[in-house]
């Protein structure tokens, strides 16, 4: 089965690293083998000190090769932040993003070899060399499409935002300059039409999510795939899992809620005549199952099932879900 995933931030890491797990699995007990790749957001990249730095893309990428500080959610473990205290001293970068020294050895080699003329999917095949992944990463655009939140105080860009005032801004909207130019990485449309299955990871859905699919060309490629699009929901209980994404909600007017996300990705194919949207399934938790009928109705199969991903077990049985609504 080919089975390609949107994710982006800490969720999508973890729930990448299940439906690893899950492939895995299937694979020893002689069911067939997985194909797995992951389209990337890269609305949070940024230049900074010189280096470019792709947030998402290194989560993902530490997180399956297994080096990633788990405490934390984010950068590698074991980490040192000797150089960043020494750019500190000298009055260069931002002292509320800190990164560590490996890190900053990640974003030394990828800006060297962006700087060299090299594209970003093929940066990003090198440095996945380094670990045994078992997912091919793309992301989801070589282009420079950076996330900006609109806020009464000025435009951020979107790590200031989300970081350095952990989104207590009020955001008005986002824009993404560059967008309209911009193209889709080498492989992703073409791993999304030859996909059994897309899923839709956990991940925030205005800033993830949502930047992946508005790359021109992106969301079109998910209308006409033969494959299942299934999503899993971000949000159990009416409260975010993890991270801020009820503030970038409420900036795009949709409420925190599982079903209000699901109508906000909408139906492929919806039951009322409305326009098309990308969900064929979504996975809600089970305190949230009042909403799965309603769901149902619009055109989206829906399924209540536990969602936490509390260890690897949950994180592969969640995994196993999503290819089971299919």
């Amino acid at each position: 089965m080919r089975i390609v995933v949107l994710a982006g931030g800490v969720g999508g890491s973890r729930f990448l690293l299940g439906v690893r797990a899950w492939a895995r699995a299937e694979e020893a007990a002689g069911r067939g083998r997985h194909e797995l790749t992951a389209v990337i957001n890269t609305g949070d990249d940024m230049w900074l000190t010189g280096l470019r730095i792709t947030p998402d893309l290194d989560s993902v990428l530490y997180t399956l090769a297994g080096v990633n500080d788990t405490e934390r959610g984010w950068g590698r473990a074991g980490e040192t932040e000797r150089v960043s205290a020494e750019l500190d001293a000298w009055g260069v970068g931002w002292p509320w993003f800190t990164l560590g020294d490996l890190d900053l050895g990640a974003h030394i080699a990828r800006s060297s070899w962006l700087r060299a003329g090299i594209p970003l999917h093929e940066v990003v095949a090198r440095m996945s060399q380094r670990w045994e992944l078992g997912v091919r990463l793309l992301p989801a655009t070589n282009d420079e499409v950076e996330t900006r939140v609109v806020t009464d105080s000025g435009e951020l860009h979107f790590q200031e935002w989300w970081t350095r005032h952990r989104a207590a801004l009020p955001a008005r909207s986002f824009r993404h300059p560059g967008l309209e130019s911009a193209r889709p990485a080498p492989g992703v449309l073409d791993a999304i039409a030859a996909a059994d299955v897309v899923l839709l990871a956990p991940s925030n859905p205005v800033v993830s999510i949502g930047p992946i699919v508005a790359i021109p060309g992106t969301r079109e490629a998910l209308a006409t795939t033969t494959a299942p699009v299934i999503g899993v929901s971000p949000i159990i209980g009416g409260a975010v899992v993890r991270g801020m994404a009820d503030a970038c909600l409420t900036a795009i007017g949709v409420e925190t809620d599982a079903a209000a996300v699901a109508l906000h990705y909408g139906a492929r194919h919806p039951a009322h005549g409305s326009a098309p949207g990308l969900l064929d399934g979504w996975l809600v938790d089970e305190v949230d199952a009042a909403g799965v009928a309603p769901l149902v109705a619009t055109g989206i199969r829906t399924r209540a099932v536990p969602l936490w991903m509390r260890d690897l077990d949950t994180s592969a049985a969640l995994a196993a879900e999503a290819i089971a609504l299919v």
